[in-house]
């Protein structure tokens, strides 16, 4: 099962793109015997438009262009749901076992999401109660998604 982060903004601080490099490097390789993988990151400048309704209407279309027939997509979202690193890897091994193309994983603007990747949510995913930027976000995800992998094949990256 591919998995596809498709974020509004780019990653401007080096740091935090090195550092999501090198978790989605380990992924590639931990997930590739699971069947995860490979890691497509994709970046979408932020909307210019006028009010905060058509941004995140213009940002919408533009994450939810890429998905396909067949695929889960988990919106970050602060209201979402919170999950344990055991309960998401549960979760991946579910998406990929149910046979989805792929896992996208979304994160919107800094208005949030529209209402159009909301209703598309399979799931609503919180990173926790804490705002985060959404560079460190996508760190967090990154290293969430290579711990789900470690987790899934028994490495002992994970020692809960």
């Amino acid at each position: 099962m591919r998995i596809a982060i498709s974020a509004i903004g780019k990653l401007k601080d080096a740091e935090e793109r090195a550092i999501v490099d090198r978790y989605v490097k380990r992924l590639n390789s931990a997930g590739k015997p699971l069947g995860l993988g490979p890691v497509d990151i994709r970046e979408y400048p932020e909307s210019r438009a006028i009010n905060v309704t058509e941004r995140k209407q213009d940002e919408a279309a533009r994450l939810l262009k890429d998905i396909g027939a067949g695929d889960t997509v988990v919106v970050l979202e602060p209201t979402g749901k919170s999950l344990s690193s055991e309960s998401f890897a549960a979760f991946v091994r579910e998406t990929r076992d149910g046979g989805a193309k792929a896992c996208v994983f979304l994160i919107g603007g800094p208005d949030g999401h529209g209402k159009a990747v909301l209703d598309a949510a399979t799931l609503k995913l919180s990173l926790g109660a804490l705002t985060l930027p959404h560079g460190l976000a996508r760190v967090v995800l990154a290293e969430q998604l290579y711990r789900a992998a470690t987790i899934l094949c028994g490495h002992p990256y994970h020692r809960a």
